[in-house]
């Protein structure tokens, strides 16, 4: 598990409240975001109508079912699979290195998307850089030697005599 990284999460935590309009609360990070509340809004804030129905207060389990509505909404939105975090890795504090990777993927994606001129996280992400060559262009390296196939200017193992002997120059 990767350490935790304090100003990443602080980084996190003021993209968020910046999206969402309000002021950062007071507060560790991971209690802030535990009960998946801040989570939908920041969804339905860059996706409006993503998650339907945000459980306000109520049982752990209630709670939990904010932040697996939050991972459904960020799923279809564009964040990739392997980046959103399990709900006990922010619900039981787990794995929150991952949660953060997750907000920042989610942050990245947000590039993807024309509508969201909202404030973003992250590096810029790369764009589209096609080639396109002529069918001659392709042809030419057909005329090279490749090195990958082991040319070694004539150096043969001839006269080393076989396992075990050194070779004799």
């Amino acid at each position: 598990m990767a350490p935790r990284n304090k100003e990443q999460e602080q980084e996190v935590l003021n993209w968020i409240f910046e999206v969402l309009g309000e002021k950062v609360p007071a507060g560790q990070y991971e209690d802030i975001l535990k009960d998946g509340i801040v989570l939908c809004k920041l969804i339905n804030k860059m996706a409006p109508g993503s998650v339907k129905k945000i459980q306000e207060r109520g049982t752990n389990f209630q709670l939990m079912e904010n932040v697996q509505r939050f991972q459904a909404a960020i799923k279809k939105y564009g964040v990739p699979e392997e980046e959103i975090f399990q709900t006990a890795d922010l619900f039981e504090r787990r794995n929150i290195p991952q949660v953060t990777l997750c907000l920042y993927s989610l942050g990245r994606t947000t590039q993807h998307h024309p509508e969201y001129n909202g404030p973003t996280l992250g590096p810029k992400m790369a764009e589209k850089n096609v080639r396109e060559f002529t069918e001659e262009q392709l042809r030419a390296h057909n005329a090279e030697l490749n090195l990958q196939m082991g040319y070694n200017k004539g150096a043969s193992q001839s006269g080393h005599g076989g396992f075990g002997n050194t070779r004799h120059m």
